[in-house]
């Protein structure tokens, strides 16, 4: 069966796609900051029949990275999901009240780590069948669709990871890796608030509908909820 690894995967839509992928017979690998307090987490692994493997992950711990990496040396990945992400405080991000130190922590978790994972974890994603790396971005990065102004902070680091993203998409076509981002729509989650309009159900149903059909012409793109492409 296909592998996964999941960032971010003791919440949210990270946890969400644990469920779904361990339901569709998929082996996850589920990478969290603190396992010992992941309950929801640990309860899936249980009940999977060993499909749901969780692992100690601080995205931008550079040792547990590279221990990681080092203990999945030679297994394959079909899809590495940077789902791990922060928004930063919202109250925080209006013209006049941004602060270096918050935003700089953004920029590190949105930015900096899914790099660094891609960048640790690629050889794994080439050694495998489907060749795919997803970063969640969001349709708050796209320049183009920026018509309300604010946010400066989750906006900025979205539209960081998209060139990020783009840069990737070029460097590892060469080795049948696709790199794609995702818009995960507006979910009810402690992020997205409770007045989304998504559940995290729904959201995960669509992105695994969108990656079920990427391919190499593909990398590079924002894909919308719906499998449109955002321009960005």
């Amino acid at each position: 069966m296909p592998t996964i690894m999941i960032t971010g995967a003791n919440r949210g839509i990270g946890l969400e796609l644990v469920r779904q992928y361990a339901a569709d017979g998929w082996n996850v690998l589920a990478c969290c900051r603190s396992p010992e307090n992941a309950h929801d987490l640990n309860k899936l692994a249980a009940a999977s029949a060993g499909k749901v493997t969780v692992y100690l992950l601080d995205v931008t711990n550079a040792a547990q990275r590279m221990a990681l990496a080092a203990q999945l040396k030679g297994q394959p990945i079909d899809i590495l999901f940077n789902s791990a992400g922060v928004s930063g405080s919202w109250s925080t991000q209006g013209f006049g009240q941004c602060q270096a130190d918050e935003w700089l922590d953004v920029l590190n978790i949105n930015v900096i780590t899914p790099m660094l994972m891609m960048q640790d974890f690629a050889a794994n994603v080439a050694l495998s069948e489907r060749k795919i790396i997803a970063n969640m971005s969001s349709k708050m990065g796209s320049i183009t669709d920026n018509t309300s102004g604010g946010s400066y902070v989750y906006r900025s680091s979205k539209a960081a990871l998209n060139m990020v993203n783009k840069s990737a998409a070029h460097d590892l076509a060469r080795k049948g890796i696709s790199v794609v981002l995702l818009h995960p729509g507006w979910v009810r989650t402690d992020m997205g608030g409770p007045n989304g309009e998504l559940s995290v159900e729904e959201s995960v149903t669509a992105l695994k509908r969108n990656l079920a059909t990427v391919t190499l012409a593909d990398s590079g793109r924002l894909i919308d909820i719906d499998g449109s492409t955002i321009a960005w």
